[in-house]
């Protein structure tokens, strides 16, 4: 049997220096060599002993040997079976949870309430930390407004499942008086109420078909509302300079490519999106992101939600080398916090 077939059934001795040379790593970002991880292991191990475990784990593609040095760091797939295997968890401070509690609970407006929980983040971890705001595509429509304005158009006043209210200008084709835009309105309130935004659009086009021609121009205006602009995603991200404080990611192009996903966001939001269906807390190291600009990163994530619904994730970025004993109780607990705090401003959908 090859050394990579048994690279799932690690002795306790090669686990346990595995561990040892990661958390030191963490600690130190420098390659750990076999003398100190000798000294630090508390196996009373030689060096050159510590040296062929170290072979078998590089063998096994966990750790390797950066071309600058003699000592070795973690892989990604070191990492990964770090955090599956081998981490302690450390529970947060009941003084920390507390704290984090007292920030959130006296806000009113959800937004604020998302902005704080990333500023809290990036505060307490020293990274970046990221929400997402409520899915459209998980929202409802629950009621609908159309106001005449000058030269034509029309102002839309569109509230949602989730109490937020959203305003439009749109400009119909054929202009319609305030009696005809009371009409679309009714029309439009009692045939799509309380159905996700996801399903107007399709909706609309057989509303279209059916309503009588004075309603037509503004249902089709309608369809373009409830499309792409009224699901477009989006989240906030703070405290990005933060990651210029560690060695590996302080490279320019490195931190003009991090701060060009930052900026620009959709692919971070795509990646976000991935965790949407997933149960706790879910972790990408490196490489498992998918991204070559986040490729020295790591992402902590995990939903918060309203009643039963999820409405979006948060998280924090950094370098592959966090605490992830610190962060992952830290995420787990503000999204759990953030849930609740939302639940209290916002009704919950039947």
């Amino acid at each position: 049997m090859s050394r990579m077939s048994q690279s799932l059934e690690l002795t306790e001795r090669a686990q346990h220096l595995l561990k040892v040379l990661i958390e030191r790593y963490i600690d130190e970002g420098q390659p750990v060599g076999s003398r100190a991880l000798a000294r630090e292991a508390g196996l009373n191990l030689s060096p050159a002993t510590v040296r062929n475990v170290m072979a078998d784990l590089e063998e096994m593609g966990l750790v390797t040997s950066p071309h600058t040095s003699a000592g070795r760091v973690p892989t990604v797939k070191g990492y990964r079976l770090f955090i599956d295997s081998l981490l302690t968890v450390k529970p947060l401070d009941q003084e920390l949870i507390r704290r984090l509690w007292e920030d959130l609970e006296d806000l009113e407006d959800p937004q604020e309430l998302l902005e704080t929980a990333s500023h809290l983040l990036a505060r307490i971890t020293r990274m970046a930390g990221v929400v997402t705001l409520p899915q459209r595509r998980q929202i409802a429509f629950q009621h609908i407004e159309f106001l005449p304005l000058s030269g034509g158009r029309v102002l839309v006043i569109l509230v949602t499942d989730d109490q937020e209210v959203h305003n439009r200008i749109i400009r119909p084709a054929t202009p319609l008086t305030p009696a005809q835009l009371q009409q679309a309105a009714n029309y439009l309130n009692a045939h799509l109420s309380g159905r996700r935004l996801t399903e107007i659009r399709a909706a609309l086009v057989n509303e279209v078909r059916a309503a009588g021609r004075e309603l037509q121009s503004l249902l089709e205006m309608a369809q373009r509302l409830f499309s792409s602009e009224a699901l477009e995603e989006d989240c906030l991200v703070a405290g990005q300079t933060n990651l210029m404080s560690f060695a590996e990611l302080s490279d320019w192009s490195r931190l003009r490519e991090l701060f060009e996903i930052f900026e620009e966001k959709r692919n971070l939001i795509h990646l976000l999106d991935q965790c949407i269906e997933a149960e706790g807390v879910q972790i990408f190291i490196g490489e498992e992101s998918g991204y070559q600009p986040l490729e020295q990163c790591s992402l902590v994530t995990r939903t918060y939600t309203v009643g039963d619904r999820v409405l979006g994730v948060l998280g924090v970025i950094g370098p592959t080398r966090m605490h992830y004993e610190r962060v992952i109780p830290l995420v787990d607990v503000t999204a759990r916090l953030l849930s609740t705090a939302l639940n209290q401003k916002i009704t919950s959908p039947s």
